[in-house]
């Protein structure tokens, strides 16, 4: 008998934090400069660099987690029915957590046996394990740290389903993930809706990442005979399943970090699937509407290796098969006005003759992996199933189990007072309930036309950026109903959102005149750094910190200004100031030490070292450690020895002196790394 039921999941988990009160100006969500990969065909370049915001307004950042982990109860919805049990983390992005094939009593995912933020997502805090739902821009998702809506509804003939969704801000979208188990299903499926209810295109993204465990004999099979190759420095095509002599369906034979996205023909059934020795694993599949697949690895460098263990615990390694709308990740679909997207997965186990899985002939082996899902689902089986899901897609929820964000709710009530039409179905219940504090001074601005101001001190949150919003705060500047320091702040953030720098300016000195606070003088000090006014910006920054001397992210964005604008002494004249509660904090000691190297004080820089900082929010892509560390052998070996930094001593430096597995981040093989 299939069920719905909400549990706890109990694990050492450290605290994601409060967000950062300084508004995400500077795009800093993805770490990758696309335009600068060599390879990458025009058309999808334009597609990626079209689609892409600037930034990740309105949402603000989550970095302000730590390593620290005390145990936890997570609050978590149960489908499971004869043949499966999926756990689903309601508080974090509705991710599945967990799919347990009962008959058997495998796991099916890779279950983290710990819950601990790294800054991989978009707003930086970020997760592995289970399977995340990515919608929007390319990166991990904006919920991935964030609780979505969770709702019981129930389709015709009683089967339970979990109903997960929320208002996407960026783009402006509702969506929702129906998850249900029927009776008798060997699939734990998935129904996905994005709807578009503007009067214009929109891009869209979206990737279901699934974390599998990794072992030294799985491999990863898909319906494709080649692969795009993409390994964050070059892209290109290859045949399947070999380059350079390397079979790389295999994780354990990559030594680079890096992604395969298979080239599935078009109407041919999509799907991937990763299977260990004995030809078991997790199969995922769905309907055409999501045909884009995909193999991510951290490889098998000493960097991929301790990314591994930093996100859960030593001896923990997984890799990632994932599913997508478009081809690869550097692309988006467009979406007509006034239209949506939906398509059905499914999720399961999957069991094929390991001798053809693990044979040399690499089209037998994937189609029989293919022939064994027939069995397991036919396609016109797969097909009708998702036709099934539209009679229940637009019903309304017999219970909501968890309220996520209010955004949706202050959106709903905007159209109210406009006479727009609803942006989504009764399926959806953004309700007042939803709404609080970061709404607060929105919905004054909405009722009456004014925008309420708090205390200078209090920290900022719920900046937004949408277009009517934008209007409306205008119209009350204008009349002088909303002439206050945060008014003008918020205001300041839209114009900039807007591409209008000057007037984001103007609205910033307002917000001083009427408050000197952090906030509107740490946005100036971005504008100065933008236009190359860098002792301007340093200045404006340690103006901003000594306003605001605890919080942590201004003094990092402070530090990191000092130093590249050549004023290193000065930050390390500032750091000797700071509260104890950030002098010892990894990325600020990491800083100190790239100040010391630039002055050639060679002993704070050993200081540092010996006391091996951990970096809480080190960025995938980031190589700040192991540069500091050559940097440092480079330096200190010319300045004892009298000679050159040139080829020949960087060479011996790489040889003598390899980096510490504690500071080692790189996505590469050691012997790429001679190279670049």
């Amino acid at each position: 008998m299939s069920e719905l039921r909400i549990e706890s999941w109990s694990m050492p988990a450290a605290d994601v934090g409060p967000e950062d009160p300084l508004p995400p100006l500077r795009g800093e969500g993805v770490f990758l400069d696309i335009e600068k990969i060599p390879g990458i065909p025009d058309d999808k370049l334009r597609s990626w660099v079209n689609g892409t915001p600037s930034n990740i307004l309105p949402y603000s950042r989550q970095n302000r987690f730590t390593r620290e982990r005390r145990p936890r109860h997570f609050r978590v919805a149960v489908l499971e029915n004869e043949f499966l049990c999926a756990t689903f983390l309601l508080e974090f992005g509705g991710r599945l957590w967990s799919l347990v094939h009962k008959p058997s009593g495998r796991e099916l995912l890779d279950v983290n046996p710990v819950f601990q933020p790294a800054n991989l997502a978009l707003r930086n805090a970020w997760f592995s394990g289970g399977v995340e739902w990515n919608i929007g821009i390319y990166g991990h998702s904006t919920f991935t740290c964030s609780p979505l809506f969770a709702a019981r509804v129930e389709g015709a003939d009683g089967t339970p389903i979990l109903r997960l969704y929320e208002w996407e801000r960026i783009r402006q979208v509702p969506f929702q993930i129906d998850a249900y188990l029927p009776d008798g299903s060997p699939l734990l499926f998935m129904r996905v809706r994005i709807v578009n209810p503007h009067d214009q295109r929109i891009p869209m993204y979206w990737w279901s990442n699934i974390a599998v465990p990794e072992t030294p004999d799985t491999r990863v099979l898909a319906p494709a005979d080649s692969t795009y190759r993409f390994d964050y420095r070059q892209f290109d095509v290859i045949s399947l399943p070999k380059a350079e002599g390397i079979d790389v369906t295999y994780p354990s034979n990559r030594t680079r970090a890096g992604d395969l996205f298979f080239q599935i023909p078009d109407g041919h059934r999509p799907w991937i699937s990763a299977l260990d020795a004995e030809g078991r694993g997790l199969v995922h599949v769905s309907t055409e509407g999501m045909m884009g697949r995909k193999f991510f690895c951290w490889g098998m460098g000493h960097g991929g290796r301790h990314w591994q263990e930093f996100l859960s615990e030593p001896g923990r390694t997984y890799i990632e098969i994932q599913a997508g709308l478009a081809e690869t990740q550097m692309q988006y679909l467009s979406m007509a006005a006034k239209t949506e997207r939906s398509w059905l997965e499914g999720y399961g186990l999957m069991e094929a003759a390991p001798e053809v899985v693990h044979g040399t002939d690499w089209t037998q082996a994937w189609q029989s992996v293919e022939d064994a899902l027939k069995q397991l689902v036919p396609r016109a089986t797969f097909d009708a199933e998702f036709k099934h899901g539209l009679e229940w897609a637009n019903k309304a929820p017999v219970e909501l189990l968890l309220r996520g964000s209010g955004w949706g709710a202050l959106e709903r009530l905007r159209r109210e007072a406009a006479g727009e039409p609803p942006f989504c179905s009764e399926g959806l219940v953004f309700d007042d309930a939803s709404l609080d504090e970061s709404q607060s001074a929105w919905l004054g601005l909405l009722h009456d036309g004014t925008f309420p101001a708090s205390e200078p001190d209090k920290e900022p949150r719920g900046f937004m950026v949408q277009a009517e919003w934008h209007t409306l705060l205008e119209n009350a500047v204008s009349t002088g109903r909303g002439t206050n320091w945060l008014g003008w702040l918020h205001l300041g953030v839209m114009r900039y959102y807007a591409r209008d720098q000057e007037g984001a300016r103007q609205a910033w000195e307002m917000s001083l005149e009427q408050a000197n606070t952090a906030w509107a003088t740490r946005n100036l000090a971005v504008l100065a750094w933008e236009e190359k006014r860098f002792n301007k910006a340093a200045e404006l920054y340690v103006a901003a910190w000594r306003m605001q001397p605890s919080l942590l992210p201004l003094a990092v964005e402070c530090g990191r200004a000092l130093i590249d604008a050549g004023r290193p002494r000065d930050w390390l004249e500032l750091v000797a100031e700071l509260p104890e509660s950030i002098r010892t904090v990894g990325r600020i000691r990491l800083l100190e030490a790239q100040a010391a190297l630039a002055i050639g004080d060679f002993e704070t820089v050993e200081n540092v070292f010996a006391e091996k900082p951990v970096v809480d929010d080190m960025r995938e892509g980031e190589k700040s450690l192991s540069h500091l560390w050559f940097d440092f052998h480079e330096q200190h070996l010319s300045a004892a020895e009298n000679v050159p930094i040139d080829a020949a001593l960087r060479t011996r430096v790489r040889r003598e002196f390899p980096v510490p597995k504690e500071f080692d981040f790189r996505m590469e093989s050691d012997e790429s790394a001679l190279h670049g």
